[in-house]
């Protein structure tokens, strides 16, 4: 599979702060890649290296195997921050500067505001629009010269459930496309919806990658209480093989592998004095996975 994005042994330092540390990653063409991680992981550094707005203090990276920096560009189409808009302009003028801007063709407009479902907003002035249209259209702009590679950060971020579905949808048909697609959210439902891979950033360091099944499959999650949890915590924490994924107020989610059935754990913890009143298997999600995996 044609590579679209390799990063080799990336970092940034701002002053004493290492925002990222010795990061390597492929992307493959098609693949919709989410980069996950705590506030302060380096997500938002590392989007904004890949794509030209700053430089690297170590390593490389290369887009369609090309030299950094060679008509990658024209290729990739990004959403770091929202761009600027001319609120008393309609949304077909301000995707013609923006085309204008990039030196693409504006003919493709109506084609890209009905992709995002702003067509019969295309006479509206931007102050006009509601948060969610407002993503929209930057996703438009992010969509202008017909990108094979669409990089965006955040794109849900502040949005209500219907904006957030709005977008969803968006990126899920992008895909359908054919287009290669890395985005940076904390909304892990999200990227466990519309994702085939994810890569888990904390502290600036890749902490795991993967599909996102694989990360799905690995280990069971129940959720246990008791009359007395911190007992049950106490004695959890010394089974083999258990391990506690977060601690609630009135329960516990654990994980286990290989560590034996519900059965022999209830009947252990009988054993130890410790009468379960709660025994609900979870079905496995991408943050449960993720709680798990950052507070190793």
């Amino acid at each position: 599979m044609e590579s679209v994005l390799t990063v080799n042994s990336l970092s940034k330092n701002f002053g004493n702060i290492k925002a990222i540390q010795n990061i390597s990653f492929n992307i493959k063409k098609g693949q919709v890649i989410g980069l996950l991680g705590p506030n302060g992981s380096g997500k938002t550094t590392t989007l904004s290296i890949v794509i030209g707005i700053k430089r690297a203090s170590y390593g490389s990276f290369s887009w369609f195997n090309l030299p950094e920096g060679k008509t990658a560009n024209t290729r990739i189409g990004s959403l770091i921050e929202i761009p600027y808009f001319y609120p008393y302009l309609s949304l077909n003028r301000n995707l013609q500067i923006a085309a204008q801007v990039k030196g693409v063709n504006p003919n493709q407009i109506p084609q890209i505001l009905d992709m995002v479902d702003l067509d019969k907003r295309a006479n509206s002035k931007y102050q006009t629009l509601s948060l969610g249209m407002k993503q929209r259209l930057a996703i438009a702009s992010a969509l202008l010269g017909n990108p094979e590679v669409l990089v965006l950060d955040e794109p849900t971020n502040g949005l209500d459930p219907e904006g957030i579905a709005e977008v969803r949808e968006i990126i899920i048909e992008q895909s359908r496309q054919g287009r290669t697609i890395l985005l940076a959210s904390h909304i892990l439902d999200e990227v466990e919806k519309v994702c085939s891979d994810v890569i888990i950033l904390k502290q600036g360091k890749i902490i795991s990658q993967g599909r996102v099944n694989e990360l799905l499959s690995e280990k069971h999650m129940v959720i246990l209480s008791a009359d007395n949890n911190e007992d049950l915590y106490a004695q959890l924490s010394n089974y083999k093989g258990i391990e506690i994924v977060e601690k609630r107020s009135d329960s516990l989610l654990v994980a286990w592998e290989d560590a034996g059935t519900i059965p022999e754990i209830n009947q252990w913890l009988m054993h130890k004095g410790i009468v379960l009143s709660r025994i609900e298997p979870v079905k496995k999600s991408l943050e449960s996975q993720f709680l798990q995996i950052i507070k190793q």
